[in-house]
């Protein structure tokens, strides 16, 4: 657990690994209000809810349709009545039609913070990161220690990951925190010398 200060406003970050894939799932709180954003409702219902127990849940963002990033999405909406967010390219993925699309530049209000979505289209067409106080990425599947998700060998998929990489998030200041979908956390600074690196090896 992390607290930051964004724009005066104290925030709470819960990393939660969850599921047989070791989903990273996050919930952000802001300490004055208690109100709460859940990202990425993965595989653990009864771990999510318990930890967002007591919490006034503002909404539960999907950062991409893939099936280990939402399994816990029903139970979790259903429980808590929270509207979901989910980039439309990817809606067909998701079973569950998202209350709100997500969109590039748009912000879910959580209390006194906000966040801000980023599209980053390449390992799904609807990837969507999401951008706490500037300095704080929730990169999804987008962005890992050591490079980009998977796009399983799709050549133009590849090319838009980077591009996403490239254009949406490394124009970020290099102190910026990555918190990804699966695995340990870094930050831009770490990750930028390997963007070439990335390109060359196409993966």
């Amino acid at each position: 657990m992390r607290r930051v200060a964004v724009a005066g406003v104290r925030v709470e970050v819960r990393k939660l690994s969850v599921g047989r894939m070791d989903n990273n799932a996050y919930v952000l709180r802001d300490v004055g209000s208690d109100a709460a954003l859940l990202i990425d409702a993965a595989d653990d219902a009864p771990r999510l809810l318990a930890e967002i127990e007591g919490l006034r849940l503002a909404g539960i963002f999907t950062t991409h349709g893939h099936r280990d990033h939402w399994q816990a999405l029903d139970a979790v909406a259903d429980a808590t009545g929270a509207p979901t967010w989910l980039h439309p390219a990817d809606a067909a993925m998701v079973p569950r039609r998202a209350d709100r699309p997500a969109a590039d530049g748009a912000e879910i209000a959580f209390g006194a913070a906000r966040v801000t979505m980023i599209a980053t289209p390449g390992h799904t067409p609807g990837s969507t990161c999401l951008l706490l106080g500037g300095r704080h990425l929730f990169s999804g599947d987008t962005l890992f220690p050591g490079g980009p998700g998977s796009t399983r060998g799709d050549r133009r998929a590849f090319e838009t990951i980077m591009a996403s990489l490239r254009e949406r998030l490394f124009v970020l200041d290099d102190a910026t925190w990555v918190y990804p979908g699966h695995g340990d956390d870094s930050t831009i600074g770490a990750e930028r010398p390997s963007l070439d690196e990335w390109q060359r090896r196409g993966w």
